[in-house]
């Protein structure tokens, strides 16, 4: 979607790298892709478990869980089967453990690292040292010093795998730890339970056994991974920031020998990808322009058309006028450009020019065609574009890809069973019939069940049933008819647990059946890769994978189709990446906000509205609206709201 010039993360010798790189004080790798990231890790660290086996010596590694290292251990793996790659010399010391944990517990770090890579190597079982999740609570002093002890013994650190948490915080060293902590015992922040939760489901442990940063910065050498956007902000935070406490990753630039390793996406705040102007001499695209003049209208508080070749000299945008000669020059064509982004008419105006609006007038009028990850997505998302291209006569149809059965309380099923229950009763049909014997079945197993267990197949049918209840009377209030809704319930989401599957082919296989049924001339899909839980990332690339296979099969629909992609109510896009604004009245929003309210268990009973404390209505317009000012303050028109995408070309 946004084109990053390779010469700002692949610089060709050492004088561009440190021009580059003068604002970063870690070291720090990007690669396109994590797949790419985690094979260079792992032949790093091959190397480096040969070179101690050769002398003899053994390799003491500290190993994270989560799902950043998951392909790195997946290598490391391929490498001892493949290639020889021995694990007989390895210490593994656990980086973290939750805590408190049951003797059975099934779920756990030391698990998930076993499952992950120990158990697939050929490491001797003692030599792996993890803190206990199940000592108790009068054991935990001395237990954490004899951790610390044990990993003197073993020679020291020789590496330390680390990801990073949303708020900078590495193993489970939350925001305020200090720089000379050990292993300890350590509450966890609502952040990092809402991490475990993928894990543990809706009752994460409270607390965890980590080690410290002191412990950490002992290591010889460290490597801090990071993939996605939605690690962005940290990334630049821990990188490019000040030390401090508030943020534990930036203990990391006192340490000699740290490699931070991220791919493209996590890479994105970092100056040289987000601003390199600052850093290096650029190859000025129309994007990299409208990006620089936004961030100067920002940077002195004006307006487009206000700037001043005084603007540019003074804030490092000098090339620019001498490309374009002046300033008036370079902020009429960002000023036209951004113009040209703004329309009402999503699906295009017929009868019209449609030389400068994003999308085409002809065909009239047209298919379209909106995934939906869940089945709330396509309203919270963009409501007002879905009513205004009903109303503007097109074909809408709505896809919606997984069931969100896991998003559903068991309050919710317990209400609904229990009107079923007492309709049955109410109208004399027998306590024996099938339906109230069900309901009581599921209603059973849901007072039986314990905090952590998975719900059962029944209860996620219910749970489905009800989303998918809902999904139908948002589209109903939109006006669609419900031929036009369909779910989808891709095979990947049907785990009943947070972590869900990858994407296989069956999952694209029914994305393309779905193509190749419709044919839009319009397609909406989900660009909002920030959502902490993947189902989104996953649900695009089903869609992209479903593009592509039709595309080389040469299906004559998709010449004549193109695609848009929206955020939802984890992020926005930003502001010069945008291709298309909708503006949105206030009644509009209003509506769009009745559309979203469809969807009550997705209101303040929901399991995973994640740490913000508005509900998904309340974002969604916030977010709108702080788009609609940043067109205002930038000098084009003033807005209620706007809902906005950015063009899809399949490559």
């Amino acid at each position: 979607m946004n084109h990053v010039n390779a010469s700002y993360y692949k610089p060709k010798n050492a004088f561009e790298q440190s021009k580059l790189t003068r604002l970063e004080k870690i070291p720090t790798f990007i690669y396109e892709h994590a797949e790419e990231a985690s094979r260079q890790i792992a032949q790093e660290i091959a190397e480096t478990i040969r070179q101690k086996e050769a002398a003899y010596k053994p390799c003491v590694m500290v190993l994270t869980g989560g799902a950043t290292p998951r392909q790195l251990y997946a290598e490391l793996v391929r490498l001892h089967r493949e290639e020889g790659l021995s694990f007989r010399n390895v210490i593994v010391f656990n980086l973290y453990e939750f805590y408190p944990l049951d003797e059975d517990a099934t779920t756990s770090n030391l698990k998930a690292l076993k499952d992950m890579l120990l158990d697939h190597v050929d490491i001797d079982p003692a030599r792996i040292f993890s803190p206990s999740g199940t000592i108790s609570q009068n054991d935990i002093f001395n237990f954490c010093e004899d951790y610390e002890r044990k990993v003197q013994e073993a020679g020291g650190i020789d590496i330390c795998l680390l990801g990073i948490g949303r708020l900078g915080n590495i193993a489970f060293n939350e925001p305020g730890s200090r720089a000379n902590s050990t292993t300890r015992l350590i509450l966890l922040d609502a952040d990092s339970r809402a991490e475990a939760a993928r894990s543990f489901g809706n009752n994460p442990p409270v607390s965890s056994i980590t080690m410290g940063i002191h412990t950490i910065l002992s290591a010889k050498k460290i490597y801090l991974m990071a993939w996605g956007e939605d690690k962005a902000k940290m990334i630049k935070e821990c990188v490019e920031g000040e030390i401090t406490n508030n943020i534990p990753a930036s203990f990391l630039q006192n340490h000699n020998n740290t490699h931070v390793v991220v791919d493209l996406s996590a890479a994105t705040f970092l100056t040289r990808i987000h601003h390199p102007w600052l850093v290096t001499t650029c190859e000025w695209t129309d994007k990299l322009i409208r990006s620089a003049i936004v961030w100067l209208c920002q940077k002195t508080g004006k307006p487009i058309l206000k700037l001043t070749n005084k603007d540019y000299n003074e804030k490092g945008l000098s090339e620019l006028l001498a490309i374009y000669g002046s300033a008036y020059n370079v902020n009429i064509k960002i000023f036209n450009d951004l113009q040209h982004t703004i329309t009402g008419w999503p699906g295009g105006k017929p009868n019209a020019d449609d030389t400068y609006r994003p999308e085409r007038a002809l065909p009239y009028p047209k298919r379209v065609l909106v995934f939906s990850p869940h089945p709330d997505d396509d309203v919270i998302s963009m409501g007002g574009t879905i009513r205004r291209l009903v109303e503007q006569g097109h074909e809408v149809h709505v896809a919606y890809q997984t069931s969100g059965n896991i998003a559903v309380g068991n309050e919710e099923v317990d209400r609904f069973l229990h009107f079923i229950y007492g309709f049955n009763k109410m109208f004399g049909i027998p306590e024996k019939e099938v339906t109230a014997q069900k309901c009581l079945e599921i209603l059973h197993a849901i007072q039986q069940q314990k905090d952590g267990d998975p719900d059962t197949a029944d209860t996620l049918a219910v749970k489905a049933l009800i989303r998918r209840g809902e999904a139908r009377l948002a589209c109903h209030y939109n006006k669609i008819p419900l031929a036009q809704v369909h779910f989808l319930n891709l095979p990947f989401y049907e785990t009943g647990k947070i972590q869900k599957n990858p994407l296989g082919e069956a999952d694209v296989e029914i994305v393309q059946k779905l193509l190749q049924e419709i044919q839009p001339h319009q397609i909406f899909v989900a660009g909002d890769l920030a959502d902490p839980h993947g189902t989104h990332r996953v649900c695009t690339n089903a869609v992209l994978a479903a593009i592509d296979l039709e595309k080389e099969a040469h299906a004559e629909w998709l010449k004549d189709c193109r695609i848009w992609m929206y955020r939802g109510a984890w992020a926005e896009w930003e502001i010069e990446d945008i291709e298309m604004a909708v503006p949105i009245s206030p009644e509009e929003l209003r509506a769009k906000r009745n559309s979203i309210l469809r969807h009550q268990s997705q209101m303040e009973s929901a399991p995973f509205l994640g740490n913000d404390e508005r509900l998904f209505w309340q974002r969604s317009e916030d977010r709108n609206r702080n788009t609609a000012s940043i067109y205002d303050k930038l000098g084009l028109a003033c807005y209620e709201a706007m809902e906005a995408f950015v063009e899809y070309i399949p490559i």
